[in-house]
């Protein structure tokens, strides 16, 4: 295997680098400064808003981010210092827990979330057709897709 990227594979690469870092510095932006809230943090919000009953494990918020176990914790904390998520001990094991979205929490959710669609439809939905759109949303669905087949092919063997 050859280990330099050709002109097209760097190209396509590279570029999917500098499209997220500029998304991601337009996103933290807003966020910080209109919710006082991180990227990350909102990210952990958002994943709360989505699970039965608004809590996660944390291990699994964790698990799901590019954050260790501890690193989640911390950002845990501050939004419980925030008061918009609240630490619940996990009943099952006695060691783990369970961030639970507050609703001081649910409501700085929504504001900034109607903000973070608005900014992503503004800075980068606009600037495709319906078509590309969906082309686009293939290519990152056959990518999670044949990574997972990965992962559970590692799993089983």
């Amino acid at each position: 295997m050859n280990p330099k990227f050709t002109k097209t594979e760097g190209a396509a690469w590279g570029k999917l680098l500098d499209v997220h870092s500029v998304m991601m510095r337009w996103l933290e932006d807003m966020l910080q400064t209109q919710y006082q809230i991180s990227h990350g943090e909102f990210e952990v919000l958002l994943r709360l808003s989505w699970a039965d009953g608004n809590r996660r494990r944390i291990r699994e918020l964790a698990e799901t981010s590019v954050l260790t176990h501890s690193g989640m914790s911390r950002l845990v904390e501050r939004l419980v210092k925030a008061g918009l998520v609240r630490r619940e001990a996990a009943p099952e094991d006695g060691r783990g827990a369970y961030a639970v979205l507050t609703p001081v929490g649910q409501e700085r959710l929504t504001a900034a979330e109607a903000s973070n669609i608005k900014l992503v439809k503004e800075r980068f939905l606009s600037r495709y057709n319906e078509e590309e759109l969906a082309q686009m949303a293939s290519f990152w669905k056959r990518f999670l897709e044949d990574e997972e087949q990965l992962v559970n092919d590692r799993i089983i063997t």
